[in-house]
């Protein structure tokens, strides 16, 4: 290449005496050149940010075949903050991952931290949560959780992390691959295979999207994993400045915004104060209705049952019906007391009490975990800028009070649950034999979850006892419940002030094979005359106050069904002592 400098016309005899000193100019005006050249930097290519071209909502392409999503939204915010130059591409999800394992993509926007992942790349602080479910069609109950996986058919989509859940585990399940969740749950609505593994936020939007309205998540979460910005291992430079980038979002509010633009309440920050008093009401709403509405049942019902018990009398007096009539008309009384007892509106009561506890219980694990993760944060404001403001009360407080009304909300919850259980198990009539082996214990311990609010009006002072190691008694463990529930209720209207105490022992009889409760009470008591008669039916001292005579009678005929007995003692002012006796179980021996 010849030279851009070009000197005046040489003669002959002086021509290699002037190509020597071009040369030396031609190095001199070189040399500072090349300098500038390589001080100049060269223009940086934009990095590359993969992602999933169908996971809605984080990241997928739109109708017009545009990233989008809150992934999508999230990086450009970062990028625009940190100054970056970015080109975001998304495919399919096992073409992302091979890219970023061969260095074509820089940059994952959304990979589930796990631990078997970070031995092959480094993950940023989290941005979000995601939880992944098992989904079945609606009817299946084969499957409740991971232990139901082992021999069914699952579907997952290839090189998810669910599909390294299913291999790190080695849960022998038989595995059917696809590419996208999508797949995943068009070929479960279809009425192929038993299960998918899938999100639960993107399925429910994938769910919506495709039409689909014969598969659900269960309830339970499978796994909850935090979710983040993924590099290739050792790109801590590029990480750090994601990392940066997502501080400052937090600060300024944008990354806020963003997640609740795109995720919602589904993954909130936070508890509010307003969340809480609006789920409580949702909770204590019905719940009081559903008591007026006993309430106001049971007294039409005391006033029916008088009024045919009065007929009843009548007839019994008139026409002495035999004791085979007298023992159907029994056991329609046995049903008609525990209807008195807790109103036929019982079975729908518990459901519509059961759905807004059933979100209570679903919601206040997720609360206590949020707060768990929040109060770390909140902790260092408070070491660096001292105590602040956390709804009404100061945060050196709340961080105490807090965790402690969260486990009670849910403690109480779940004795809501208890009650309305046992409450429809009570009032479901049950016609089964009088041969199981039944724990008293349990059957005492059901009694008192149903007659705790009486007991608590009653009495300041109820003592229970309970004999260790007893061995079961042989009958039906709804029946002897009804009657316990009869004899603790008789104990609390004995009362006649909260002063007065009942106790409750239980324990095996030393002459006899036989288990006996006590009941005892601190009550009015009654007369020798009143007591032969206190087992007959519609004999009753409490007749002006609704009662019908029936309890202790139909008690006695069912305890007579187990080939045990009721024992009565009591004189007035001293309060009634009553005791079961039920037969050991033993079992029946042939030759």
């Amino acid at each position: 290449m010849s030279s851009p400098f070009r000197g005046p016309p040489v003669m002959p005899g002086s021509r290699f005496p002037q190509r020597l000193c071009g040369c030396l100019l031609l190095l001199l005006l070189l040399i500072p050149l090349s300098g500038l050249a390589e001080e100049e930097p060269s223009p940086e290519r934009p990095l590359i940010i993969g992602g999933d071209s169908n996971y809605p909502p984080y990241e997928y392409l739109d109708e017009f075949n545009l990233p989008a999503g809150y992934n999508i939204e999230l990086t450009k915010a970062v990028a625009r903050v940190m100054g970056l130059d970015i080109s975001i591409r998304l495919d399919s999800w096992g073409k992302m991952r091979r890219g970023l394992e061969r260095g074509d993509v820089d940059l994952l926007m959304g990979m589930a931290h796990t631990r078997e992942r970070r031995q092959q790349v480094d993950f940023s602080i989290p941005h979000a949560k995601v939880h992944q479910s098992i989904w079945i069609r609606n009817g299946n109950v084969a499957i409740g959780s991971v232990r139901d996986l082992p021999g069914k058919e699952v579907i997952v989509m290839k090189g998810s992390v669910m599909h390294d859940f299913m291999l790190e585990r080695e849960i022998p399940a038989n595995l059917f691959l696809v590419s996208t969740l999508a797949d995943a749950l068009k070929l479960l609505a279809s009425g192929h295979h038993d299960c998918a593994l899938v999100a639960k936020l993107p399925g429910e939007y994938l769910l919506s999207e495709l039409q689909l309205d014969n598969i659900h998540p269960i309830a339970k979460s499978l796994v909850e994993q935090d979710y983040g910005f993924a590099v290739k291992k050792g790109q801590q430079e590029l990480l750090a400045r994601f990392n940066e980038g997502l501080t400052l979002l937090k600060k300024t509010g944008e990354y806020r915004r963003i997640r609740e633009k795109w995720l919602g309440v589904l993954q909130s920050d936070g508890v509010s104060w307003a969340s809480i008093i609006r789920y409580g009401a949702l909770l204590l709403g019905p719940l009081l209705l559903g008591l007026v509405l006993i309430s106001l049942w049971s007294r039409t019902l005391r006033r029916q049952v008088a009024l045919r018990t009065e007929e009843l009398e009548r007839e019994i007096v008139e026409r002495k019906r035999g004791a085979e009539e007298l023992q159907v008309r029994q056991r329609q009384l046995l049903h008609a007391d525990k209807m008195t007892s807790l109103g036929i509106l019982t079975s729908g009561v518990a459901h519509e009490i059961n759905n807004p506890n059933g979100l209570l219980q679903l919601s206040l694990p997720q609360l206590h975990k949020s707060w768990q993760d929040v109060e770390v944060i909140l902790a260092e404001h408070y070491q660096q800028h001292g105590d602040f403001k956390l709804g009404w009360f100061n945060y050196s407080r709340m961080r105490e009070e807090i965790p402690q009304m969260l486990s009670e909300m849910l403690a109480s919850s779940n004795r809501i649950k208890r009650i309305v259980d046992d409450l429809k198990d009570f009032a479901r009539r049950d016609d089964a034999g009088y041969n199981d082996a039944v724990d008293l214990q349990q059957v005492v311990e059901s009694a008192l979850r149903l007659v705790d609010n009486a007991l608590r009006k009653a009495t300041d002072n109820f003592s229970v006892d309970y004999a260790r190691n007893l061995p079961k008694f042989r009958g039906n463990g709804h029946r002897i419940e009804q009657v316990v529930v009869n004899l603790l209720l008789n104990a609390c209207q004995a009362l006649e002030n909260p002063a007065q105490a009942i106790r409750l022992r239980s324990g095996q009889c030393a002459a006899e094979p036989l288990l006996f409760l006590e009941i005892e009470d601190a009550g009015c008591g009654i007369d020798a005359e009143q007591l032969e008669r206190i087992t007959d039916p519609f004999f009753t001292t409490k007749r002006e106050s609704g009662g019908t005579g029936l309890g202790l009678s139909i008690s006695e005929g069912i305890v007579k069904d187990h080939n045990g007995r009721l024992e009565f003692s009591s004189s007035p002012g001293r309060g009634m002592r009553v005791r079961l006796l039920l037969p050991i179980y033993q079992e029946e021996s042939y030759d």
